[in-house]
Order: C-alpha cells, then sequence, then structure tokens
C-alpha cells in the first residue's frame, strides 16, 4: 500500500464467496441494507466478463450518500497478472472511501483462496484486518457433479468461516442432508451452517477474525500485459462493445450501451426471461425508467435502479448464442 494509504489501518475486511447464482450479490446488498447510518463501508466486486454489471447494481440501491463506495475489477479472476488490477482497484477504492469495513466479492468462477493470499499480503497487514469469509452456497447443487466436483466450488467450501446456504424455501430434506455431508467433508471441523432465504446476513455474521492461514498461492498465472478491456473502450458507431471470456468450463459475453441508447421495457424483459443460461446480469435504460435484471436457474427478477451511466448486460452460459445482440437490437424504444 501507499504512503498514502498509512493512515488507513485496521480495516475489517470480508470475503463474501460463493459459485454462480447461489446469491453473494443479493447478500451484500442486504448487508449494506442494514450497515450502522454512520459508517462508510466499500466493496471490492469482481467479475468473469469484462462487462461490469454488479457496481451498477450495488451503486443504483446503495449510493455514495449512503455511506456505501463501489469498486470493480472485471475480466476474470483478480488475484491474477500478479494480483496488480486487485492492487491498484483496492488502494483506489480505500483512498475515497476511508471505510468502517470492506467487503471483497470475487468473482463466482474466481479463486477465493488466492484472493485472501493477496488480502492477507505483508503490504496489507497495517491497512487491513482480515475477518471471517462467507460462502454462500445453493445446497440443491451439491447434488450435481458439475458443481460438487468444481475445483473453485471445493475451493470456495474450503476456506469458509460460514456458509450461508441460501434460497432454503427451495431446499428439500435431502438438500440438506446433503450439504451438511458435503460440509463435513470439505470444510474445516466446527464450521457452522446458517439457513436463510434472499440473501438476509446477519450483520453479526461478519464479526471475528478468520481461521484460514494464508500461504504461498495454490496456482500460478503466466505474466502478460494486460489488453485493454471493454471497460475501458470508447464507443463504435454500432453504440455497443463486446466482451467475451471464457474459463472454468463456463463462457461468458457481454455489451456496453451508449447511454444515448434507450430500451423497451416490455420487449427486453420478454427477451431475458427467455434465455436459458447459467448466470445473467443486466442494468438497462429504458423509457420506463432505469432497471436491474438478475437471472438464475430460478427465475428472472427486475428491480428499479435509482442510476446507472449506460446498459450493460453479461451473460455467462456454456455455448454463447451470436443471435442474441440482434435479440438485443430488436429491444430498442423506437421512440427514443
Amino acid at each position: 500500500m501507499s504512503s498514502a494509504l498509512s493512515k488507513i489501518t485496521g480495516v475489517p475486511t470480508n470475503i463474501i464467496t460463493g459459485f454462480l447464482g447461489a446469491g453473494k450479490t443479493t447478500a451484500i446488498l442486504n448487508l449494506l441494507a442494514h450497515k450502522p447510518e454512520d459508517e462508510r463501508w466499500a466493496v471490492l466486486v469482481n467479475e468473469f466478463g469484462e462487462i461490469g454489471v454488479d457496481g451498477s447494481l450495488v451503486e443504483g440501491q446503495s449510493g455514495e450518500a449512503t455511506g456505501v463506495f463501489i469498486r470493480e475489477v472485471p475480466g476474470g479472476c483478480m488475484c491474477c497478472t500478479a494480483g496488480l488490477p486487485m492492487q491498484i482497484a483496492l488502494a483506489q477504492l480505500l483512498r475515497r472511501a476511508k471505510p468502517q469495513r470492506l467487503l471483497i466479492e470475487p468473482t463466482g468462477l474466481g479463486h477465493p483462496l488466492e484472493v485472501l493470499q493477496t488480502l492477507s499480503a505483508e503490504h496489507n497487514r497495517e491497512v487491513l484486518t482480515i475477518q471471517k469469509t462467507l460462502t454462500v452456497v445453493d445446497a440443491r447443487n451439491i447434488a450435481d457433479e458439475r458443481y460438487s466436483t468444481h475445483a473453485t466450488f471445493e475451493q470456495q467450501l474450503a476456506i469458509a468461516d460460514l456458509v450461508i446456504a441460501n434460497k432454503q424455501d427451495l431446499y428439500s430434506d435431502s438438500d440438506k442432508a446433503n450439504l451438511q455431508a458435503y460440509v463435513e467433508e470439505r470444510c474445516r471441523p466446527g464450521v457452522d451452517i446458517v439457513y436463510t432465504e434472499y440473501g438476509q446476513v446477519p450483520l453479526t455474521a461478519l464479526d471475528g477474525p478468520t481461521a484460514i492461514t494464508a500461504n504461498e498461492p495454490a496456482h500460478q498465472h503466466a505474466r502478460k500485459e494486460a489488453p485493454l478491456l471493454a471497460e475501458d473502450l470508447p464507443f463504435p458507431e454500432c453504440g455497443y462493445v463486446t466482451a467475451m471470456n471464457q474459463g472454468e468450463g463456463f463462457e461468458s459475453i457481454g455489451w456496453r450501451f451508449n447511454p444515448e441508447i434507450v430500451f423497451d421495457r416490455q420487449r427486453l424483459f420478454a427477451f431475458l426471461s427467455g434465455l436459458q443460461v447459467e448466470r445473467l446480469k443486466a442494468v438497462f435504460i429504458t423509457a420506463d425508467g432505469i432497471f436491474g435484471y438478475n437471472m438464475t436457474r430460478d427465475a428472472l427478477t427486475e428491480s428499479v435502479l435509482g442510476e446507472c451511466a449506460e446498459s450493460r448486460i453479461e451473460i455467462i452460459t456454456d455455448a454463447i448464442q451470436p443471435q442474441w445482440i440482434d435479440k438485443l437490437t430488436d429491444c430498442l424504444d423506437q421512440a427514443a
């Protein structure tokens, strides 16, 4: 950390991890809604795709006026390329926010252990106090080997100080039994499970030091010059920027749209709700206002947002369909 941060010390820091669609962002929004009014909190969000959407979703419901400061690290696991993107974003966020608490949301396809190791590095030790890691899970996924044997899913449970079993209203008795057995096998002894729904995590779940000791990184990435991210690209004549990514068995595609582009809300919802994908997050400027969209395997939800700079969408799937961008442009508001 730079000397500019020398007066920021001991910021309580929590990693909130979990696989795709478990409800990490919902849990963070719930925590932010219940934070002490006189406290400043910071959130560092990592996304698998290069089109950052989570930051806009969180800022649309909790902005700096409420004491919440957001910074995104898009483009895949934020601990990669020697952790430099994460270190820069973290330093900028702390300098701006001077927070009483920091929440870290790694991508659902990232490497939370390596994120923890980066946060625990010597140059961060005076600035950050690492507290509990919360792992958000959907217990129904334990029965699916695509999840339960995925290396990232296993690591998320292995570093958990507390397991948040979200969406409990959708569980069967066997789902709970499967989760209990999985936690006993993969987690450290004594790790508790908190059953909840709609990401309702009590603030007290954040308190207390992590029991995980961060050692040398478990995986290494080749150093290479980082390309210009879609986040930074100017808009071409067509009015949108496209970005793609792949890894950990999934593909992602996303788009940023020029702020002057306005969508038809009804046509947009019809298109999004018909998609069969692993994960979808979006913010759209429509003729009826600004809305956020969040799709998991259970449903597509729509929420009213107070603001956003531009329309953005990120889709994570098994196989990208090239016609999606044509379908999206068919949803433009013709009167705009």
